[in-house]
């Protein structure tokens, strides 16, 4: 049977265990059970009369609010590196720096932020630059530096990597535009590196960056791509030209030291000779003043004995042997070097005075042979002049 049958006073939707019809709840009775569990949590006293109701709702309450506590103290627990250092922000306002380790903040009130002031960070530059001969140059540039005071580096000014970037083009700028474009490319290369981070560090220097600069790298410097072969060029020549001179320096360094000691060998040699020349003189003075009593007792003795050792020593360094005979009036040369090389050519030294014997012993006879043939002819020719009277 249907439910709208005729007759039928029954609503398919309604409870026949209710006397009184019952509809959807009503927001404002929702909103008056909210407030008044509310109000129990703070004193006050529902209107409803659920006394088991509000004291389940303060434990579940009570119960989420120490999780959360739990939750947010374990949450403020935070470590800074060895190598940081801890910027503490309260309510967004600096408010203290931290030493590397384990420590705590209230979350939600503080913030900490994490800075590395140990490693050494790189901030590149290029471009190209007007010089003061008025010629354009591309210069690249490499800047090192670390952070030495974290706060400063953070609220000094806006973006200190930023500032940091236009302080070095400036200095850079400045230091090219003062400089000619042969110091730029070739030989200028560590003054403009040495000007750029002085000027730099004075360019930082009012705005406290809390940053320090360690080094400047002056990476690439050339000219433009339409004079670049031409350039390259003028710097090979001066390339070339250091390293001749400095070969010639190293030439030179290795010759002079050679020079300076076969000079002081040469200054030696002839100090000693001149040493020795004076020596043998003195000697020779004394020599002669001891003779010169000998020779005044005998002259002619000590003339003799002088004039012989004279000849002595002469005639020991030649190889030639002068045999004088007396007896003949010939002069008799002996070649006594072929001699003593044929000695040396198992002809012994008895062979050698041999030999000068016979010689001597020939000599004597052809003497002797010439005085009688001498005589005979005196008496020829004598003999014919008594013949002729």
């Amino acid at each position: 049977m249907a439910w709208n049958e005729p007759g039928k006073d029954k609503d398919p939707w309604k409870n026949d265990d209710k006397k009184d019809d019952q509809g959807p709840p009503d927001l404002d009775i929702v909103l008056q059970k909210v407030s008044g569990l509310f109000g129990g949590l703070f004193g006050k006293k529902s209107s409803n009369g659920g006394g088991n109701g509000s004291g389940s709702a303060k434990f579940l309450i009570g119960a989420v609010v120490a999780v959360l506590g739990v939750v947010w103290f374990i949450s403020g627990w935070y470590t800074i590196t060895e190598s940081d250092r801890g910027v503490v922000l309260r309510f967004g306002a600096y408010h203290s720096q931290v030493e590397p380790g384990l420590h705590w903040n209230p979350k939600f009130v503080d913030r900490v932020i994490p800075i590395n002031v140990e490693a050494f960070r790189t901030m590149p530059t290029t471009g190209f630059m007007l010089t003061e001969d008025e010629n354009i140059v591309q210069v690249a540039l490499e800047v090192q530096y670390r952070i030495v005071a974290p706060e400063k580096y953070l609220f000094s000014v806006t973006n200190a990597d930023n500032s940091l970037l236009q302080a070095l083009d400036s200095a850079l700028r400045f230091v090219v535009g003062h400089s000619s474009m042969d110091d730029v490319l070739t030989t200028g290369r560590e003054v403009v590196r040495q000007q750029t981070w002085e000027l730099l560090d004075k360019i930082i220097a009012p705005y406290d960056l809390g940053i320090q600069v360690v080094d400047v790298n002056l990476q690439q410097t050339r000219a433009p791509e339409q004079v670049k072969d031409a350039f390259d060029d003028a710097i090979a020549a001066q390339e070339d030209e250091v390293r001749f001179v400095r070969e010639a320096e190293a030439y030179e360094r290795e010759k002079e030291p050679i020079a300076r000691g076969q000079v002081k060998r040469i200054e030696q040699q002839a100090q000693a000779y001149k040493e020795g020349i004076i020596l043998k003189a003195q000697g020779e003075v004394a020599r002669f003043n001891k003779l010169l009593p000998e020779y005044e007792a005998s002259p002619e003795v000590t003339r003799q004995r002088l004039y012989l050792e004279t000849m002595e020593s002469v005639l020991n360094n030649s190889s030639k042997v002068l045999v004088d005979n007396k007896s003949s009036g010939n002069i008799t040369l002996l070649p006594l070097d072929k001699l003593m090389s044929n000695a040396a050519n198992n002809v012994t030294k008895a062979a050698v005075v041999s030999e000068i014997e016979t010689r001597s012993k020939a000599d004597e006879q052809a003497d002797l042979d010439e005085r009688a043939l001498s005589s005979e002819r005196l008496s020829g020719s004598s003999r014919s002049t008594g013949r002729s009277y």
